[in-house]
């Protein structure tokens, strides 16, 4: 099971104090790899190599490389990817430092997947869940015989399931977790399951579709213009987090950047980036 580490959260005067150059630890691998140096320069910056899908968590992470970082004694290098399997894959494999993308609940099926333990860190902030469609403007107007895309993946299908639940087009199954399979249909419909980066392509070839926050947002979606129906922020599990190894639980530069992912600095850069509440802080 991951470990859930409990961020400790400061305030913006105490900021410098908190963030100062602490070592010249690695940020990457073992511990007796975090104590050789071998991605700290001369100066002392520690770099982190980061996963992160393009928005917003690699913007969010740009703005930290940019204002928060240098004050922080680290650096970013960010690697950007489209899918949701590839950057779980590459912190196992001791490729990135850390990656941010996922919620709890797909992070927990990745670990038991992957068979490696995983770290997450505290909620960072929650992306809803939105029903778009190219066809109807009501959920109610939805046609019998329709087609509705979903996540192929389980953990963020339950998720999309739930706000279709919501919706009052499925039934959920009680003491399981809602697959397309197990749930009761409550209109004269199919799903078509689709990987998460390729369901705003998908749009125009059925009649709704449950597209996660992030890749709305890359496919040019509005959740407060163009969504049908919205998940709810409030009481929401499914936050995004920031994860790295069990193993570099020690490591500076990943606590250092876990530490100014909740920083007031970056929650009122979130407040101000996405003013549609498409992007909300969870901290």
């Amino acid at each position: 099971m991951i470990k859930m580490r409990k961020t400790r959260l400061f305030a913006a005067a105490a900021a410098a104090t908190a963030l100062v150059l602490a070592g010249c630890s690695s940020s990457g691998g073992t511990d007796s790899e975090a104590t050789d140096g071998a991605n700290t320069d001369a100066d002392g910056v520690i770099t982190v190599t980061v996963g992160a899908s393009p928005s917003p968590h690699a913007r969010m992470l740009r703005f930290i490389d940019e204002e928060l970082a240098a004050d922080a004694g680290i650096k970013l290098d960010i690697v950007e990817y489209t899918d949701y399997i590839l950057p779980n894959e590459a912190l196992k494999n001791g490729d990135l430092d850390a990656n941010f993308y996922q919620t709890v609940p797909y992070l927990e099926g990745q670990e038991a997947e992957l068979g490696v333990d995983f770290t997450g860190g505290a909620p960072v902030h929650i992306e809803p869940l939105g029903v778009y469609s190219e066809k109807i403007t009501d959920i109610a107007d939805l046609p019998d015989g329709a087609t509705i895309g979903i996540i192929s993946d389980t953990q963020n299908q339950g998720r999309a399931l739930q706000l279709l639940a919501s919706g009052g087009l499925v039934k959920l199954p009680e003491g399981e977790d809602p697959t397309i399979f197990n749930v009761e249909k409550l209109g004269d419909f199919e799903f078509v399951e689709v990987e998460g980066a390729q369901l705003v392509r998908a749009l125009p070839d059925v009649d709704i579709a449950v597209i996660n926050g992030n890749y709305a947002q890359e496919g040019g979606l509005s959740v407060a213009d163009d969504a049908l129906l919205v998940e709810e922020a409030e009481g929401n599990p499914a936050a995004n987090i920031l994860a790295w190894r069990a193993e570099d639980d020690a490591n500076e530069g990943v606590q250092k950047l876990e530490e100014l992912l909740h920083s007031p600095e970056v929650k009122q850069f979130i407040e101000e980036t996405w003013t549609d509440g498409s992007v909300l802080p969870a901290f």
